[in-house]
């Protein structure tokens, strides 16, 4: 399955539903990828929380897009990325 790096730049400091956010909305916010198959692999955010970048495993950038609009979370950039790993290599 594909991979994508979400971009996402919040204009407030970002009230995401992890952590200390309700179980229900962080089950709402599980439910919303599942139903379009997208899952969220971990994500990285600024010292601010206004930026933040996200991977995600999905068949399409538009199922990441629909996921995202289904949790009210803003997209500026939707980039398709392949694992470079310095231990796939032979020594």
């Amino acid at each position: 399955m594909p991979r994508y790096l979400v971009e996402r730049t919040f204009q407030e400091e970002a009230a995401l539903p992890f952590p200390g956010r309700s179980e229900a909305e962080r089950q709402a916010f599980i439910d919303n990828n599942a139903v379009l198959g997208v899952v969220w692999i971990h994500s990285y955010i600024s010292p601010d929380r206004k930026k933040c970048f996200c991977l995600y495993d999905a068949s399409t950038p538009e199922a990441v897009r629909t996921a995202a609009a289904r949790n009210r979370l803003p997209v500026e950039r939707i980039i398709e990325v392949h694992l470079l790993d310095p231990y796939a290599f032979p020594a």
